[in-house]
């Protein structure tokens, strides 16, 4: 399972840093992405990093603002987000898929999904 949290309002400018908690698998061996919804908007992939970490992907829409980092040891993915813009306003979400032999980052590679947590950005 997959849990984001750490979602709330921010105001333009502004930082906020997401939490996604796995469990029942391991952060080592399975590929790891952020991703976005916005209301009446398609799924959009952020970041993503392999299971070993050696290897990582960054949307253009966020590159130089959002960063991802991983506690593999208590199995925690983070999202670290600066510069927030109003268009950032969205529901984040994590997911998860067994280590592929090369990283994607498309929603629709990956088998496990958490609940998202919403970001919204406002002044």
């Amino acid at each position: 399972q997959l849990q984001a949290s750490g979602g709330g309002l921010v105001r333009p400018g502004g930082s906020l840093r997401l939490s996604c908690e796995v469990s029942g698998l391991s952060l080592r061996t399975h590929d790891i992405g952020w991703f976005r919804q916005a209301p009446g908007k398609e799924r959009e992939w952020l970041l993503c990093s392999s299971g070993n970490d050696d290897s990582a992907r960054t949307a253009a829409s966020v590159r130089g603002r959002f960063t991802m980092s991983r506690d593999n040891e208590k199995n925690t993915v983070f999202l670290i987000m600066i510069n927030l813009r109003l268009e950032d306003t969205a529901v984040y979400s994590c997911a998860a898929v067994p280590r592929l032999p090369t990283l994607f980052c498309h929603p629709n590679l990956y088998d496990y999904w958490g609940k998202g947590t919403l970001v919204t950005v406002s002044s």
